[in-house]
């Protein structure tokens, strides 16, 4: 998937390795503010994939190639001419990534403006760290539209409602001092330093036992809207299911030899 940058064809959506069990996906359409459109979609959803399926994958930084724009949201021109629907895929939602279904996890690290969709995108993520510059809103409600691609459910669950709502409702931005002060960001960096604090973040998560990284993390994800009995029958599950892994003995058996765990992630 690509978009044309000073006469050469370049992807929409970056993918490199930046570590051993490290990802980087990088936003990449600078000429419309990385506005999501049906080719970004799909090439968000094929990358979303191919961090599923290769298991060398513990973490994973989403970020923008610019420094004054996470994303914009939606391709509004897109959506204007009646040709927006593609920004959606069958199994990720809105930019082929709110709704997608995904074990690992995943940090956003913003400089600039995410906003609309491009917050949506930000709070589908499991942390985010930004830097002072960044800012975050939900504008849906000034154009008619809503924040139906997770940001009218999930930003009441990440911050205090009152605020959520406020943001919601009014479709003002949220600075990052403000946004940091309410619980929404894991980190809070100088700008131009938000990709470096994201790293050491995920550096921080991708020594753990990447099975049991990603059974606590599904059980985290949905425990807060269970009831306390059924979230402990699924962490009960999830529990059971980390028994039978080699990890499992793996972790202790490295504990009692006092040497470092040397995970299969089996």
């Amino acid at each position: 998937m690509t978009t044309e940058s000073r006469g050469e064809i370049v992807p929409v959506v970056l993918f490199e390795m930046i570590e051993p069990h490290l990802a980087l996906v990088t936003l990449n359409r600078p000429e419309k503010r990385n506005a999501v459109n049906g080719e970004m979609a799909a090439a968000l959803e094929a990358v979303v994939k191919r961090t599923e399926d290769d298991p060398q994958v513990r973490a994973v930084i989403l970020t923008s190639s610019q420094d004054k724009v996470f994303c914009a949201g939606a391709d509004l021109a897109a959506v204007a001419s009646g040709t927006g629907l593609n920004m959606e895929t069958a199994h990720g939602g809105f930019a082929g990534f709110v709704f997608a279904a995904r074990t690992k996890p995943w940090i956003a690290a913003v400089e600039g403006v995410a906003v609309a969709g491009g917050f949506e995108i930000c709070l589908a993520c499991d942390m985010i760290v930004a830097s002072r510059n960044a800012r975050f809103g939900l504008p849906e409600v000034k154009r008619g539209l809503m924040a139906g691609a997770g940001g009218v459910h999930r930003l009441p669950v990440r911050i205090p409602a009152s605020i959520a709502y406020e943001l919601i409702a009014t479709g003002e931005p949220i600075d990052a001092e403000r946004a940091y002060a309410t619980g929404l960001l894991n980190r809070l960096v100088e700008p131009g330093e938000a990709l470096a604090a994201a790293r050491e973040l995920a550096g921080r998560i991708t020594p753990n036992a990447p099975l049991a990284v990603q059974h606590s993390l599904a059980v985290a994800r949905v425990g807060t809207a269970l009831p306390d009995g059924a979230a402990r029958v699924l962490a009960a599950e999830r529990m059971a299911m980390l028994r039978k892994t080699e990890d499992f003995r793996e972790g202790p058996r490295a504990f009692v030899e006092k040497r470092d765990p040397i995970w299969t992630g089996r």
